[in-house]
Formats: structure tokens, C-alpha cells, sequence
């Protein structure tokens, strides 16, 4: 019996990506994608597999605006986990929708993810929604510092720290509970306030990166989406829109998601060899 569901599993999956081919071949796509397209290059998510065993709050942007001790505890994880997060590779997933940019069967990439691995894969028109952990920006006068340069100098500053042994965590630092030594640097400018440029929990993405997104949801005839649960609504209202307009709408994802009840197909695959198989797929 257990063989039975087993082959029965099986020709549901490959009719389910059979649809996908179907419902997404001849048209011009726009991709949303999430953590889960990352996971495959060793960057954790917040929802996946292993998060109850990790489970933790992450920092929300009013408590590192106002409180020092917050900045302090996050530049002092960060400077443990950048190395991991700088130094993973695009995967399958990023290299499949860039070779489908190249072809012109994507028409750009919106992205909740703030590693920068799509751009590092060869996809131009990357909106990333939430930043990128490559910059930071000072709350001050708003420059911008690569964030190797910081590396650099909060290493300095805190000699040995970042040769510490710890579990990278999902927004780019490193489980780490003692920060209480750390010296945090300032902006070379200014002297002010440094902060990753990033979108934290409870901050808002600037209205110029949304009307980017829009635009590229503007010149698609169909959206996919990859790699993340749409439970944070800067992602989710993408999907929304693509269903008013009633645009086909097809998910790639591990576990449920919150637009599983508007989407014209649903895969429950990892997403490197499934957007493999697809890019392959539609440019045959």
C-alpha cells in the first residue's frame, strides 16, 4: 500500500509540473521570490524546516533605531555571521531565472531576500524589496558604506571577535548571547548612527522600491512565485494584485503558502532543481 501512494505521489507531482510548464510557457514572467530559493546556497529562513529549533525574535527596526544596546547586540552577531552570508553562492534557483532574464522569458525579479545572490547570478532587474545586507547606511546623513569596508573596521575595533564559533542565523548575524564588550563604529562621514540596509520587522519598504516592483508586475502576463510562505504582506500583495488583474499565478514552495488559495498551480519542490527543470523547460 505504501508503494501505491508512493507512485501515486509521484504522478501528482509530475502532472502538477506539467501544469506549471503549461500554464507559464508563451507568456512573460515577473518572479517573486523569498528565502526558500537561498536555503539550497546554506542561508537560513525564518519558516523553514529547521526554525522551531532556532526559533527567535528577530529585531524589529523601532528597537534599533532607538536603543543602543539593540545596535550593539545586532553589529556584534553581524560581524560573526557576514562571513558565511557574504561568501554563499547562487545556486541552481538564482542561475535558472537569470538565464531566463537572458531570454527574455523573465521580466525582472522582486525579491524579499537581502543577500544579493540574484544580482551575484547574473539577473539584472532585481527589485529587492526588504535591501541588501551589502550596504549600510548611516541614519544621520544617509551615506553609504559597503558593508566589507564596516568589516573591516568593527574587526578592528573588536579584535578576534569575528573568529568566534557560532550558528549563522536567518537575517545575516549569528546566535551570539555576551555583545556587552562589543564596540560598535560610526559612520565615517558623520559620526552617526550605522544601520544595515535593510527593511527590519515593522519598518516600511520606501515607496521608490514598491513602484519598482509594480512596474515590473506592469509588463508581465504571469507571476512566479518561489521560495517563500507570503506571510509578510510587502510580498503577499503582489500576488493579490496578479489575482485582480487575473494574471496566471504559479508557486514553487516548500510547505504551504499564504496565496495557495489564488494560485493557478502549486509545486511542493525545492526550488533549484524545480526552476532548473523549468528554464529548461521553456526555452526548449
Amino acid at each position: 500500500m505504501s508503494l501505491h501512494f508512493g507512485v501515486l505521489a509521484d504522478r501528482t507531482a509530475h502532472n502538477a509540473y506539467g501544469h506549471l510548464v503549461e500554464v507559464l510557457r508563451g507568456r512573460r514572467l515577473v518572479a517573486l521570490t523569498g528565502a526558500g530559493i537561498s536555503t539550497e546556497s546554506g542561508i537560513p529562513d525564518y519558516r523553514g524546516g529547521g526554525t522551531a529549533r532556532r526559533a527567535r525574535n528577530p529585531i524589529q527596526h523601532s528597537q534599533f533605531v532607538s536603543d543602543a544596546a539593540t545596535r550593539r547586540h545586532y553589529w556584534a552577531r553581524s560581524v560573526v555571521g557576514w562571513p558565511r552570508m557574504r561568501g554563499a553562492k547562487p545556486n541552481d534557483g538564482h542561475a535558472a531565472l537569470a538565464e531566463l532574464e537572458r531570454a527574455g522569458v523573465v521580466s525582472g525579479v522582486i525579491t524579499q531576500n537581502v543577500d544579493r545572490l540574484h544580482s551575484r547570478a547574473g539577473s539584472v532587474g532585481v527589485v529587492e524589496l526588504h535591501g541588501a545586507l551589502q550596504e549600510v547606511r548611516c541614519l544621520d546623513c544617509a551615506a553609504i558604506e559597503d558593508r566589507d569596508e564596516l568589516q573591516a573596521r568593527l574587526a578592528a575595533l573588536n579584535p578576534g571577535w569575528h573568529h568566534r564559533d557560532a550558528e549563522v542565523a536567518p537575517d545575516g548575524d549569528a546566535e551570539l548571547a555576551d555583545t556587552a564588550s562589543f564596540e560598535v563604529a560610526a559612520c565615517v562621514h558623520c559620526g552617526g548612527t550605522l544601520m544595515p540596509n535593510v527593511v527590519f520587522f515593522g519598518g516600511s519598504v520606501p515607496r521608490p522600491v514598491v513602484d519598482s516592483a509594480w512596474s515590473l508586475l506592469d509588463r508581465a502576463d504571469a507571476l512566479l512565485v518561489t521560495g517563500t510562505s507570503l506571510a509578510v504582506f510587502s510580498g503577499y500583495r503582489f500576488v493579490r494584485k496578479a489575482a485582480q488583474r487575473q494574471l496566471p499565478i504559479a508557486i514553487v514552495n516548500l510547505g504551504p503558502t499564504r496565496g495557495d488559495d489564488l494560485a493557478n498551480v502549486r509545486i511542493e519542490k525545492p526550488c533549484g532543481k524545480c526552476l532548473a527543470d523549468l528554464a529548461r523547460d521553456l526555452l526548449e
